[in-house]
């Protein structure tokens, strides 16, 4: 089956310059470059070498903002498809559970490409502002009450009415822990740290950067991409910064149910036990007072940040006692939200 002109236009508009060539980088798609946000050196009182993945620089604000040019890139492989006479009739719609930081990401480079509205799910009690927001991109939004239990593929496209379409919230087929974050995890590997502090939310991310930091550590023949110390790097501590507290203002962090996670006790200590990473790599559970403390670090230096993309800084802080002072410390931010005006 033959592409509409529209789907022609949509197709050739899609330009992926490679898959790891750091010479040919695919993010930002209007201003491609590896590394596409800055890491720079930032003042912590007590610590001496400290350093900031900022994630707050990209277009929407967030980290989103690369998981939504995968759904770009997913498109084009729908429409290569159907070129091909694989598949044929209009484009699937995506589906997603989401409080809005990943709608609004992906909805708004969805509709960059003119491709088919994001169908989100929501929690009845989302942010007003939030709402409005992915209301105004095109957003199709759907509200069930998210606390309630854990839901799978299935009810999320009937809850969605997209019987057609995807749920991305659960899709393995998209490698979510190896693809949406593998520029940004060799961004921040290729920086050598002895300790890396990440919000851990999905999980996504935290998993796409030990994945990666496995592949490197474990192999000789290593990807383009790959700039690090594979000594410093077998040793690197992992931090995952999470809560399990319903009211926590890193409420990007909380869910009550997270049921697409790999990570669990196990898969940490396998990491640790065959050497991919250091002996204090584990997710942690935040101190409420903690991300206050963060935040005015943060912002007393001009980072976009809300609680949420901060909480490694609020882990660091939390357990500053329990840590060497002199090491080099990287807190990535996963930043804020920009709403659209």
């Amino acid at each position: 089956m033959t592409l509409s002109r529209n789907e022609e236009k949509i197709l050739r508009s899609i330009v992926v310059a490679s898959e790891n060539n750091p010479k040919k980088p695919e993010f930002p798609p209007d201003n491609p470059k590896f590394p596409a946000t800055p890491t720079y050196k930032i003042e912590v009182p007590g610590f001496y070498n400290v350093w900031l993945k900022d994630e707050g620089l990209n277009p929407t604000g967030t980290h989103k903002d690369r998981m939504a040019w995968e759904m770009v890139v997913t498109y084009r492989d729908f429409l290569l498809a159907k070129q091909r006479g694989k598949i044929n009739g209009p484009l699937p719609q995506l589906s997603l559970i989401t409080s809005g930081s990943a709608a609004i990401a992906i909805q708004t480079m969805l509709k960059k490409y003119r491709l088919p509205n994001l169908k989100a799910l929501v929690d009845v009690d989302i942010d007003h502002l939030m709402l409005k927001a992915m209301q105004k991109l095109g957003c199709e939004i759907y509200e069930t009450d998210l606390g309630k239990k854990p839901f799978g593929w299935r009810e999320i496209l009937a809850l969605t009415r997209n019987p057609e379409g995807f749920d991305i919230t659960s899709n393995e087929a998209l490698d979510p822990t190896t693809r949406f974050y593998d520029w940004m995890s060799y961004e921040i590997i290729n920086g050598s740290p002895d300790y890396c502090f990440i919000p851990f939310g999905t999980g996504n991310l935290f998993e796409n950067v030990l994945n990666i930091n496995k592949k490197e550590v474990s192999s000789n023949n290593h990807d383009p991409r790959f700039r690090g110390n594979v000594k410093i790097l077998r040793n690197c501590n992992f931090l995952g910064a999470t809560s399990n507290n319903p009211r926590t203002k890193a409420d990007k962090l909380y869910s009550p149910h997270l049921p697409f996670v790999h990570y669990d006790g196990q898969w940490m200590r396998l990491y640790r036990y065959a050497g991919f990473c250091g002996h204090d790599s584990n997710v942690y559970l935040l101190k409420e007072n903690y991300l206050d403390k963060a935040m005015s670090i943060a912002e007393a230096q001009g980072v976009n940040c809300e609680p949420s993309g901060i909480a490694g800084l609020a882990l660091m802080l939390q357990l500053k006692n329990k840590l060497p002072k002199n090491k080099k410390m990287l807190i990535v931010n996963t930043g804020k939200t920009k709403l659209p005006s």
